[in-house]
């Protein structure tokens, strides 16, 4: 039996969250999504594979989607030392809004949630969230009046708590790539929503 090609255009996600996310996004907003999402289960596994994807035959592009975390710089140079040896020399410093570095292949890179700050997904998710919104203050209030004894969560990712909590009070509760379809969440008017989609555009033009 043959073996599949590989696809030539690729953005490579840590998580299903940030699969289904991206998905959302762009229809969304209207992006050609021609190239496909690779879910690698988490950034180690996203890490080691980046110089194995960058050298597969035939590939074109090659997006990198990673969370900031506690250290935006120390997450920078590991996706950075990974390059090492392929070709790809990174440019830096590493841009606010998204890094795309032509060559062969074009290889992007964009650290959640804008490339500047610690975080993660949920973080630029936040940014979405309708300003005046009558329920992200209720969601708030109820994930900060739980006992910190009673945390099931670390205290770093009280955010994403409260996200998940707002998300579950929607008319369809759910994840967070739905919110952004049924226009819970929303792109307009938001600098760092439309900067993303720039990168995504701009990485994966023809």
């Amino acid at each position: 039996m043959a073996r599949a090609r590989p696809a030539k255009r690729i953005l490579l996600v840590e998580g299903s969250d940030d699969e289904h996310f991206v998905q959302h996004f762009c229809k969304r907003c209207g992006i050609d999504e021609s190239f496909s999402i690779v879910n690698k289960s988490g950034f180690p596994n996203l890490r080691s594979a980046i110089p194995v994807e960058v050298k597969a035959p035939g590939r074109r592009v090659v997006g990198i989607l990673a969370d900031a975390d506690a250290n935006v710089n120390g997450r920078w140079k590991e996706i950075v030392g990974e390059l090492v040896g392929t070709g790809i020399k990174a440019q830096k410093p590493r841009r606010p809004t998204g890094t795309v570095i032509e060559g062969k292949p074009r290889v992007g890179i964009w650290l959640m949630p804008d490339n500047r700050t610690r975080g993660e997904l949920e973080d630029f998710v936040r940014k979405l969230i309708p300003q005046g919104d009558p329920v992200w203050p209720l969601a708030t209030r109820y994930i900060g009046a739980i006992p910190e004894s009673d945390h099931k969560f670390q205290r770093h990712k009280t955010l994403k708590a409260e996200v998940h909590a707002w998300l579950a009070a929607q008319k369809r509760p759910g994840r967070m790539g739905p919110a952004v379809s049924s226009g819970a969440l929303t792109t307009d008017g938001v600098p760092l929503a439309s900067d993303f989609a720039k990168w995504l555009r701009d990485l994966f033009r023809r």
